[in-house]
């Protein structure tokens, strides 16, 4: 009888890793981005340098930058550098803890693996943990009633990164941002705009209370100041529109060819003076400016400035609280916006236009100012931290204690509903409990404390009542961290906890990997330097 002939179902260059090896591998993957972001979570947290293909160097201790920057190869790890983004894109901050969650989340229930412990009961007793975490922050948060609770939180979110020396000045200008361009508990962070300027040191960053454009005049002779200056915003050109069709002209005489030139520059003329016309002592225009024009307009002392970017032309608008025009025939002088200061100026190579004063702007700029461009890119992204968890406290009305606080009182309550439980889901909430301990842990061992003593005395702490009590780094002793000012939003928390779940719970559904050879599923070795003092 002759030998049966192998069956070939898959192409030849699709592999398959299945069951455990599928799960271990994706846990791995999960562990491993932890593992490299956790060396920057809090105050005291390290910075990484990363240097790209074409050698460009950056350096943060921002989560979602540090996954967006490396390169990641391993599926799984794309997931959980997915999650990060998320957390990013919704509440602006808690990048970092929400990657460690996930990673120690997924590591804790290997464990329950090793048990024999089914996928899908852990699943469903991860679930439960994040329903009864998210009830319960609600129930411990507290209204974020003053701006002084704002600025908390702000400093707290900026707090490790590089502008920590000069937080209490950044804090004060995101908060003043938020409040100018907030309606009641609707704030829209591209009403905000950042502008970055070398030169100078951080703490003379300022709030432009309208914008700030790296722009200058269209025209050399334009005034390069204007007071109390009524602005016209337009989106359309200053030039005289070509035909769509091929066209011809005949002439007959150099009288006729001197008409049509001439005409050219009466009909331009005749803009011009629509717009002088109306009072306007400023313009933008989203589109171009033609040379004579730009002439007849310097000469009627009016600044222009040309080509100016869509997303520019509507914060000016809603600054300068004037209407964007989108036909000559309709300039009215009601429709101009108005800032008290219009001034170009000139520093170094770089120019910049500041249109200050405005009478209670929707849009507003945050100058930063910076020795080099490393500092300034972290000083961004620490104001962009600060600005999302002030925007989230802004929107829910809520805050959480900071320094682990949370965490700890979090774990503690989750286990407590464990054993309310009957079944084995019981082991996967008191895994869900020690992820969250993950945190606070983290947090002593970043700051050269001693992981153990920290955490037995926050336990002790919270066992006896003392629900706010958490880390504070700054005098290196465990405290009331809300009467200390380290205060959090709980949409960060919330947020963090969903997510973390949610994708923890997706990678451990997964028992097979089909991965064609052009994406296959690169082989995981384990950090070397994980455990070693």
């Amino acid at each position: 009888m002759a030998d049966k002939q192998p069956v070939y179902i898959l192409p030849e260059n699709v592999s398959r890793t299945l069951g455990k090896d599928a799960q271990r591998n994706n846990i791995l993957a999960a562990k491993i981005i932890a593992d490299i972001v956790k060396t920057t979570l809090g105050p005291k947290g390290m910075d990484k340098m990363l240097v790209d293909s074409a050698g460009n160097i950056t350096v943060t201790n921002d989560g979602v930058t540090i996954l967006e920057e490396i390169q990641l190869d391993h599926p799984a790890a794309k997931m959980i550098a997915e999650i990060a983004k998320t957390q990013e894109n919704e509440v602006g901050d808690g990048t970092t803890t929400v990657v460690m969650l996930a990673g120690k989340l997924l590591e804790n229930a290997e464990r329950l693996l090793d048990k024999k412990i089914h996928p899908t009961v852990i699943i469903k007793g991860y679930k439960l943990a994040a329903e009864r975490s998210k009830s319960v922050l609600h129930e411990i948060s507290i209204p974020a009633d003053s701006k002084q609770v704002l600025k908390q939180i702000a400093m707290t979110a900026m707090t490790g990164k590089g502008a920590e020396s000069n937080r209490d000045h950044l804090a004060d200008i995101i908060v003043s941002a938020v409040e100018q361009v907030g309606e009641g508990k609707k704030v829209d962070i591209s009403d905000i705009k950042i502008v970055k300027q070398k030169g100078n040191s951080i703490e003379d960053s300022e709030l432009v209370h309208g914008i700030a454009l790296d722009k200058e005049a269209a025209n050399e002779f334009m005034p390069k100041k204007i007071d109390n200056a009524s602005i016209l915003v337009i989106d359309f050109a200053l030039e005289l529109r070509s035909p769509e069709t091929e066209t011809k002209i005949s002439v007959s005489t150099p009288e006729q060819l001197q008409n049509f030139i001439a005409s050219e520059e009466l009909a331009l003329r005749d803009m011009t003076n629509k717009i002088i016309n109306s009072g306007a002592k400023v313009v933008f225009c989203q589109k171009g400016i033609d040379d004579v024009a730009q002439y007849f307009l310097s000469k009627a002392g009016i600044m222009a400035y040309r080509r100016v970017a869509k997303s520019d032309i509507e914060k000016i608008s809603r600054a300068t609280s004037g209407r964007i025009i989108s036909s000559i025939q309709e300039i009215r002088k009601e429709d101009l916006g108005f800032a008290s200061l219009v001034e170009q100026v000139k520093k170094g190579e770089d120019v910049m236009t500041y249109v200050r004063g405005c009478k209670n702007p929707k849009a507003v700029t945050i100058l930063l100012q910076g020795s080099t461009d490393h500092v300034l890119d972290e000083v961004e992204r620490a104001v962009k931290d600060g600005l999302g968890d002030v925007m989230a406290a802004v929107k829910d009305g809520r805050v959480v204690s900071g320094g682990g606080a949370v965490e700890m009182e979090l774990a503690r309550r989750l286990r407590q509903y464990a054993r309310t439980l009957g079944g084995r889901e019981q082991l996967a909430v008191e895994e869900f409990a020690s992820a969250l301990e993950y945190v606070p842990e983290t947090l002593a061992e970043n700051a050269g404390l001693d992981p153990v003593n920290i955490m037995t005395e926050l336990k002790q702490r919270h066992e006896s009542g003392a629900s706010r009590d958490g880390i504070n780094l700054f005098v290196n002793k465990v405290e009331d961290c809300l009467a200390a000012g380290i205060v959090e939003p709980v949409r960060v928390k919330l947020q963090a906890v969903a997510s973390s779940s949610e994708v923890a719970t997706m990678i451990l559904r997964i028992d097979d990997v089909l991965a064609a050879s052009g994406s296959k599923t690169p082989e995981i070795r384990p950090n070397p330097y994980v455990g070693l003092d």
